[in-house]
């Protein structure tokens, strides 16, 4: 076996645009790949490839082209939108784009302005850090990085008490690309800083049958059309989840091998009903929170932490995970009074229960 890194040439000659077909295998041209290893090659590697998000690409492209154009840096970029959208794998985007360095940290990583400060001191001119969460930042890094976007300076405290004094300390021009989920708990000093927000917006069944086929090509998986639009009906408009089903509905289709080579509609729909995803994206999580709503709380209205109590689940996993999409699908609605079901939600309850 060859043990030499997976190469970008390794990479280009996966992703044939030609290729109709490509068979199983638990390796990619011929290298053993991670979980998390198979995740980062299935991002796209350029504008060009990145399906969905048209009108925040096009943007991109004018406000990247421009600041080459110019010999310069692009202005600080803010991706906002739920999870799975896309947002990192943009950020990488935008530094290939710009032939610079990526460094990447979190939010709730940077607990205090040192924190920041060590990172800051360590940029070259022109890299790109990304914060994901970036509204989980600390206040006291949050308030350094106000400064470090503007004038691209830290101020840095020597000593203590009354003799302490503030040295600036410059720092070359870089580019903060920022990642929320929640742009509305972003103080409005930071938001004001960035020069371009974009808005992520869940994918169409049709651009995430794209993502799928090409994902398919990349992992070496034989999928029919009406198969890969059938995982991407079930993927609740998130490419993330998209690419987790293909690879769930492969391993199905590994174990239960048939005489079709390639996965076919009704392997998918087996495949999803065992990992209980139905036809429109619900799975067991969030189906357990209506019939909680319906049966145990007359339909509500119930506060979040009685909920998630009743189900023993945590109360960030129903706000993060299941109420967005039950609310984005018109099964659950949040009131003053706390959540409740809603006609819809009833009926889906009880077509499934005739089922």
């Amino acid at each position: 076996m060859n043990d030499s890194p997976l190469t970008t040439t390794d990479l280009n000659s996966i992703l044939n645009p030609q290729a109709d077909q490509v068979f199983f295998s638990e390796q990619i041209n011929g290298k053993e790949l991670s979980e998390k290893a198979i995740e980062s090659t299935l991002r796209p590697q350029n504008l060009s490839e990145f399906v969905g998000q048209k009108q925040v690409v096009e943007q991109l492209q004018v406000l990247l082209k421009s600041a080459q154009k110019r010999k310069d840096f692009p202005d600080h970029i803010l991706f906002a939108g739920p999870p799975g959208l896309g947002k990192t794998t943009l950020s990488m985007i935008v530094a290939k784009e710009m032939e610079t360095d990526l460094k990447i940290t979190s939010g709730p990583s940077l607990t205090h302005a040192g924190d920041l400060a060590a990172i800051l001191s360590s940029l070259q001119e022109g890299e790109i850090l990304f914060i994901d969460e970036i509204h989980r930042l600390a206040k006291s890094v949050q308030e350094m990085l106000y400064i470090a976007m503007e004038d691209f300076r830290v101020d840095v405290v020597v000593g203590k008490g009354i003799g302490s004094s503030s040295i600036a300390l410059p720092l070359p021009k870089f580019t903060v690309v920022g990642a929320t989920t929640r742009a509305g708990l972003l103080p409005g000093p930071l938001r004001d800083r960035f020069g371009f927000t974009a808005q992520m917006e869940f994918y169409t069944p049709e651009e995430l049958q794209k993502i799928i086929l090409a994902s398919a090509i990349k992992l070496n998986i034989l999928i029919d059309s009406d198969a890969s639009l059938e995982i991407a009906n079930r993927s609740r408009g998130t490419a993330r989840i998209a690419n987790r089903l293909l690879r769930r509905v492969r391993d199905w289709k590994e174990v239960n091998s048939t005489q079709h080579k390639s996965i076919s509609l009704q392997d998918a729909k087996n495949a999803l009903l065992l990992y209980q995803v139905d036809n429109l994206g619900l799975d067991y999580l969030d189906k357990k929170v209506l019939l909680a709503l319906e049966n145990k709380f007359s339909g509500g209205p119930v506060g979040i932490k009685t909920l998630a109590s009743s189900i023993s689940e945590e109360t960030d996993t129903i706000e993060e995970v299941a109420e967005p999409f039950l609310v984005r699908l018109g099964f659950m609605s949040r009131t003053s009074r706390g959540r409740i079901i809603t006609q819809k939600g009833q009926d889906y309850i009880l077509n499934q229960e005739r089922q």
